[in-house]
């Protein structure tokens, strides 16, 4: 596999055309193609002696779409192909304000949650940051879009694979597509969710990336989110509280909590009632999930009657909380579910 040239900055870009010999006007020339989802080859202000020298040592396509589902709402859902031959997935959903692109840090995940189809595999590798930034230039450009008017508004890393757990890659990432002159998201539009990496939360919070923080909580007590999340028993939700709260102090950003409601799990007035408890009066909202049931677990999702009892309970006891609207669902919304279908039927 060669190197991927979406993994440098535009500076990175000035640097290599520097050490070739060649006008800084290239690296300009370079960076605005790649950012409207070009591949090297299709960059048309390249001479052909330096597109070769280029294809020698990097990746023409890093990434590539071999499959897209849309959904009966909108949603579209794409399984990429990689260099190596690996396979990665995301989600473009589309909204009022604008369009949301779920993006993959990691094929596959070793964190072993049992309501993410992303783990039934392990862990196969760690994406680069060029990767992960790659999803996004070549999805952008399917829908019209390039660096200056985006398809793409809006992004979050709850795909495949847990962000932290590839933290500088993940990082790498930010940076550049919040650049000045790239593709230029805003930080505020971007959301990463993690399972609780408390060491790499603080991390990140001193970066000074003002992201919005997502935190996959899932239950009220450790022994009960330990049934579902290995994680917690190596970091515990007092930890995590801890953690965001530093968060919150670093960034001015309130954290979100990610409650996905499984059926005789998580969800009744008990349960309920010591969420309230937990969370309220910190600077916090809850995000209720209907669970996406995936075929190789045995966790059932709740009744829409349930779920929004659930919620009113939340609300009607202070808690900033909202009930995701499900989308993408006959397409296999859940997190892994097109990837693993994929894999399983031999491909």
């Amino acid at each position: 596999m060669k190197k991927i040239l979406q993994d440098l900055s535009f500076a990175g870009l000035e640097n290599l055309m520097e050490q070739w010999g060649e006008k800084k006007f290239r690296a300009k020339q370079i960076y605005s193609g790649l950012m409207r989802g070009k591949k090297i080859s299709q960059i048309p202000a390249l001479s052909s002696e330096l597109k070769g020298r280029l294809l020698e040592l990097y990746e023409d396509e890093p990434v590539k779409i071999i499959s897209t589902l849309r959904s009966s709402d909108g949603t579209e859902k794409y399984l990429f192909g990689l260099s190596d031959g690996n396979i990665i997935e995301g989600v473009l959903m589309k909204y009022k304000y604008g369009n949301t692109q779920c993006v993959s840090t990691q094929v596959g995940c070793r964190m072993g949650c049992k309501f993410c189809a992303s783990t039934l595999g392990g862990l196969v590798r760690n994406l680069s940051s060029g990767e992960i930034l790659s999803q996004v230039l070549t999805v952008n450009a399917l829908h019209g879009g390039n660096e200056k008017d985006r398809a793409v508004t809006n992004i979050v890393l709850m795909g495949s694979g847990e962000p932290l757990d590839n933290y500088e890659e993940v990082l790498s990432f930010l940076k550049n597509i919040t650049a000045s002159g790239g593709i230029n998201v805003s930080a505020r539009n971007i959301s990463l969710s993690t399972c609780g990496l408390v060491p790499k939360i603080y991390s990140l919070a001193d970066e000074g990336l003002p992201v919005n923080l997502t935190i996959s909580l899932h239950q009220v007590t450790d022994e009960g989110r330990a049934r579902t999340m290995p994680v917690a028993k190596k970091y515990k939700i007092a930890e995590i509280l801890k953690a965001c709260s530093y968060y919150f102090q670093k960034t001015g950003r309130r954290y979100i909590f990610e409650y996905s409601l499984i059926a005789e799990e998580n969800c009744d007035k008990e349960h309920a009632e010591a969420l309230i408890k937990l969370l309220k009066g910190k600077p916090c909202h809850v995000n209720l999930i209907r669970l996406n049931e995936v075929e190789e677990r045995e966790l059932k999702t709740v009744t829409e009657k349930q779920a929004y009892s659930f919620l009113e309970s939340l609300t009607k006891g202070g808690l900033s909380a909202t009930l995701r609207r499900q989308i993408g669902v006959d397409v296999g919304g859940a997190c892994g579910q097109l990837r693993a279908g994929y894999l399983k039927k031999g491909n």
